[in-house]
């Protein structure tokens, strides 16, 4: 497991969290540098899900340390984790009753309307197909125009860090692809992601990688060790 890294954009360590008095968390570290794009690859209920929303603040931190920057921020609430430089995407991920365009103001709601409407412009380059419906409810596009609502409105305010909670929920492998390739051609140099995810296609984007499980990170290391592995290839892969 890697070490306490001084410049590592996010730090978590020995962090346990849950829901009520269900502990789900037991102890996990990891780290984030800038600019990388790290998968935490589990199956179903491994504890993915709540660590992220512990590292936005969704759900409380038990004990630990999660360190953004250089500074602690697991006591500070969502909005000033996200005014940091940090945003989060769900499985959802938007508004179904709300418009495109709505469903990204909101995504850039600490930004100046001048702000907002360069970032639409810029995104809707991105995403032509949502250009052409900016009007129309979210809950009306295809599962996959869905998600790249999702990943437009999580960027308009251009984080440091995404998280990003089961990318591939719901989508046919086509789409899943599909997320793949804008992923790899919209998120720009500056921004790390922390995917978590059970598909391991999302491998080909990682830099590096974790295995969680039970809410304990079992193995840790680059995409080619995690490829390597065999745990990875025998839970993922059937080999």
């Amino acid at each position: 497991m890697n070490t306490a890294t001084c410049d590592a954009l996010l730090q978590v360590r020995q962090v346990q969290s849950g829901y009520g008095a269900l502990q789900v968390l037991w102890g996990v570290d990891l780290d984030v540098m800038p600019g990388e794009t790290v998968l935490l690859l589990g199956a179903n209920s491994a504890g993915k899900s709540t660590l992220l929303r512990t590292l936005i603040g969704l759900l409380p931190c038990w004990r630990g340390d999660i360190l953004f920057d250089g500074q602690r921020i697991d006591s500070l609430p969502p909005q000033q984790r996200i005014r940091r430089g940090m945003a989060y995407m769900s499985e959802l991920g938007v508004f179904p009753t709300l418009s495109i365009d709505e469903n990204l103001a909101l995504g850039g709601y600490f930004l100046s309307d001048a702000q907002v409407r360069r970032r639409k412009e810029q995104l809707f380059a991105v995403f032509p197909d949502l250009a052409a419906k900016r009007r129309d409810a979210a809950g009306t596009l295809s599962g996959g125009q869905r998600k790249m609502l999702g990943i437009a409105k999580v960027l308009i305010a251009e984080p440091r860090l995404l998280l990003m909670d089961e990318p591939s929920s719901g989508l046919a492998p086509v789409f899943v692809k599909q997320v793949i390739d804008v992923l790899k051609t919209s998120i720009g140099s500056g921004t790390a992601l922390l995917i978590a995810e059970q598909n391991v296609a999302f491998l080909e984007l990682a830099d590096r990688g974790y295995l969680i499980d039970h809410g304990k990170v079992r193995l840790s290391g680059t995409r080619e060790q995690l490829q390597a592995s065999d745990a990875v290839r025998e839970t993922y892969f059937g080999l």
